[in-house]
């Protein structure tokens, strides 16, 4: 039976209105559990640090006693400039020709021709960079006790307590969103007990320091580099770093600016940089102005206003952890989870370090979006093959995948800039290369709107500005904001859709219409002639893709009530793209043809991105290829070698999560935690994975297993909304509140003993949907602003479970 508004009503269910947006299922829920990372000594790695960051302005705290250190960054603290001709111009001659090899069957030769004619040209691509650090050398001599460093995620403050010399030192750490500054604050419980000097290290950009007045220092630098750039095209920037001191002196030398036998002291910092017109003096200048006329409490107070309602939204509880487990700092609770230890309360404290760092890392008025190591930069990727740059073969859309479901919507708006821009570049790309019409950007770009493919084997990839441009669907469906589909995605999309339709050819032998010369990311295939080869036509991914946008676009034109002779076109396209097909292994294919992997190895499956962060394999609908989908992962990972990565082990947790496979989620989730994550719980890519040489950070791994925590617990990717639907055994009793389903609605849920207590749903649209659980389903219908309270005995019809093809579309 199907239970509407009156039969809630009726039964004495709740229905309620919420009364705006930060009410009812959006407050935090009260929970025992300390949302804190804290640790017994200072950081002496940059993966022991702490981040705090603006949107745009990062630093790393490293918490020293006698030296602390701050890693500064800035989103925007790019070399590189925009350049011309970067697109091979042999490419479109040739295009026709290597299609003809590939569809005889003549591999090696087509590759031998998309190696010398397709990769673009990276004249000056550039790379994010790491800015000098911000240090303070202290005078303490003695032997520090009770030292504590922490990071408070509620209220994103990093902070360091320390007694020395029978004096107690605290320090107070925050990067405001609101004034745009870092704010330091330096407090002692006995008078004229500070003292230290202020300086910026060397760093890794050309610069120079100097001070004005007696209390401000001054560097100004040019973000130049030789690997990814020419060595003089970058941003200019200046940082600007003010002392105010209540007590004793202050001074400036040509060292730095020396405070001594202060009561307390406050640092502001801000920087400013030439990548928006060269206005770097008068952004930093003016933002130390205006903060410095407010009291650093009243600074926190502001910062607290800014970020609290936004990371509020959301609570979660695992479960309790031992006491004694709780009672020992962060690193040694993921050390002893990496001895197979069990601590729910640190899997909530990931899930929420990972919204944390979106919030940190990604405002709605931030110009940038998160790049590989979101706003934070160690200095590494910037100085090796991958630059900390925007990866469109996965990375920036694991970035964003958490920030939709897990309630932070507006963290998501930077990215739709980057995604406009590359529509705008596009269009160069497209008729240059492809001799096509609308926009086409391949595996890697730049804020210089960098959309030519990269090199041979990894990048041309020619549905990666396809792939993310899909985040703007994944907003309108959670949203359902039809201006934003109408003046935002829709546009983007269509184009898309144009040059498809144009680029794609139709294969001789099934007469499906497929791409290609294109890469499935970074992987190789074995030729019949035994040699290994990277493009092909028709991958998997072009197919999932393809097929995902040209679905949008109907769907799109549908609800604006446009475009019907486009519709027409896409409807009649997709019916001739190829099916998802199963290999000789039992596997989803990840070629056009049942290829054996050059690599089975390898880090990236890129075919089942069908699975997830679309949906056209689920286990309900398609059984056959959700099947093959674990057939696919089961190969891979029983490979020698296995290359582990964060962002493949968060792939894992969203698939396993998808198939509903609950214990396998929450192994690779525990994996995740254990194994790619350092102590301050920031995930890297392991040494020896795609040419690194150390372990090196990458934020996606924190954004997607956040993402994927959220998948075992909510899911509305199938048209309802599925409550607990990969529930693992050891959540056995748990919440959540404030995550969000597709269609506008807000869910939170109780669970006891492995089972549904309750589920709140809130509407923020009117609006229809079925709800799930388990086998069961029941509708209900909400106003916008109405919220409904289900309990189990509420899901009263049976679900029915659909058959698929091997080859279903």
């Amino acid at each position: 039976m199907s239970i509407d508004r009156r039969s809630f009503m009726q039964g004495s269910l709740a229905l309620v209105a919420l009364q705006h947006a930060s009410a009812g299922l959006l407050e935090k829920g009260s929970t025992a559990i300390a949302e804190e990372l804290w640790y017994k000594q200072p950081a002496k790695r940059w993966l022991e640090a702490l981040p705090v960051g603006n949107g745009r302005l990062g630093g790393m705290v490293f918490g020293g006693i006698q030296n602390e250190r701050i890693a500064l960054s800035d989103s925007t603290a790019w070399s590189g400039a925009p350049a011309k001709g970067e697109v091979n111009p042999e490419a479109l001659p040739h295009l026709r020709e290597i299609r003809e090899l590939f569809f005889a069957g003549k591999y090696d030769e087509a590759q031998t021709l998309c190696s010398k004619y397709l990769p673009g040209r990276m004249k000056n691509f550039g790379t994010n960079l790491p800015l000098p650090d911000l240090q303070l050398a202290f005078e303490h001599v003695d032997q520090p006790v009770e030292y504590r460093r922490s990071l408070s995620l509620d209220d994103a403050i990093a902070a360091v307590r320390f007694q020395c010399g029978g004096v107690q030192f605290v320090r107070e750490i925050f990067a405001t969103h609101t004034d745009g500054v870092i704010a330091l604050q330096l407090t002692a419980n006995q008078r004229s007990a500070i003292s230290f000097r202020m300086t910026f290290s060397k760093g890794e950009i050309p610069n120079t320091t100097s001070t004005e007045g007696q209390d401000t220092l001054v560097l100004n630098g040019s973000c130049f580099e030789h690997k990814h750039s020419s060595g003089h095209d970058g941003v200019a920037i200046q940082i600007r770093a003010q002392v105010i001191a209540r007590g004793g002196a202050t001074s400036a030398t040509a060292q730095g600016i020396t405070v001594s036998s202060a009561d307390a002291v406050t640092i502001l910092l801000a920087t400013g940089t030439s990548f928006r017109g060269d206005n770097r003096e008068k952004t930093s200048r003016e933002a130390l102005r205006r903060a410095s006329g407010k009291s650093f409490a009243k600074l926190r107070q502001a910062h607290l206003e800014d970020y609290q309602p936004l990371y509020r939204r959301t609570s979660l509880d695992l479960g309790s952890s031992s006491e004694s487990t709780r009672l020992q700092p962060t690193d040694a609770r993921r050390r002893a989870l990496e001895d197979g230890g069990d601590d729910p309360e640190l899997v909530t404290l990931f899930f929420q370090y990972g919204r944390y760092l979106t919030i940190a890392g990604s405002r709605a008025d931030s110009v940038l979006p998160l790049a590989l190591q979101g706003i934070w930069n160690d200095g590494l990727a910037s100085s090796m093959g991958w630059t900390d740059d925007f990866h469109l073969d996965i990375n920036t859309q694991q970035n964003y995948w958490p920030t939709e479901v897990c309630n932070l919507s507006e963290c998501h708006a930077p990215l739709f800039g980057l995604i406009e821009g590359l529509a705008s570049a596009g269009k160069a790309t497209a008729r240059e290369m492809y001799g096509s019409p609308g926009w086409v950007a391949h595996t890697v770009t730049n804020p210089w709107g960098y959309t030519a493919p990269g090199g041979i084997g990894w990048g041309i990839v020619v549905t990666a500005g396809l792939w993310i441009a899909t985040q703007m669907w994944q907003h309108y469906e959670f949203t359902r904001d039809t201006e934003f589909l109408r003046a935002r995605a829709y546009p983007v999309l269509r184009e898309a859709a144009e040059f498809f339709l144009a680029y794609m050819v139709e294969e001789p032998k099934h007469g499906w219409l497929v791409t290609g010369p294109s890469d499935s990311p970074e992987n190789w295939y074995i030729t019949p002639s035994g040699q290994h080869a990277s493009e092909s036509m028709g991958n998997t991914i072009d197919r999932v893709f393809v097929h995902a946008l040209f679905s949008m676009v109907v769907e799109a034109c549908a609800t604006l009530s446009t475009d019907a002779d486009l519709r027409s076109r896409v409807e009649a396209a997709r019916a001739k793209l190829p099916p998802l097909q199963i290999g000789r292994h039992g596997q989803l294919q990840e070629w056009m043809e049942d290829f054996e992997d050059a690599e089975p190895n390898h880090r990236h499956t890129s075919h089942l991105t069908s699975l997830y962060p679309l949906h056209q394999i689920s286990p309900r609908t398609t059984p056959a290829l959700a099947s093959a989908s674990e057939v696919t992962i089961q190969r891979r990972m029983s490979a020698p070698h296995w290359e582990q990565s964060e962002w493949g082990r968060a792939n894992l947790v969203v698939y396993y999560a998808r198939l509903l496979k609950g214990e396998e989620a929450h192994r690779h989730l525990v994996s995740l935690i254990a194994k790619a994550a350092d102590d301050n719980l920031m995930t890297y890519s392991s040494a020896g994975v795609a040419g690194a040489d150390s372990n090196i950070f990458a934020i996606d791994g924190n954004t997607a297993g956040s993402a994927g925590i959220a998948e075992m617990l909510l899911q509305s990717q199938e048209g309802e909304i599925e409550l607990l639907p990969a529930l693992p055994t050891p959540w056995r009793n748990g919440a959540f509140r404030g995550l969000c389903a597709r269609g506008g609605y807000v869910v939170a849920v109780k669970w006891r003993d492995g089972k549904l207590s309750s589920a709140t749903i809130g509407a923020r649209r009117s609006g229809s949907v079925p709800v799930r659980y388990r086998d069961r389903i029941t509708q209900i219908h909400l106003q916008a602003g109405q919220q409904v309270r289900l309990r189990p005995e509420n899901f009263l019809d049976k679900a029915a479970v659909i058959s698929d093809s091997a080859t279903q579309t």
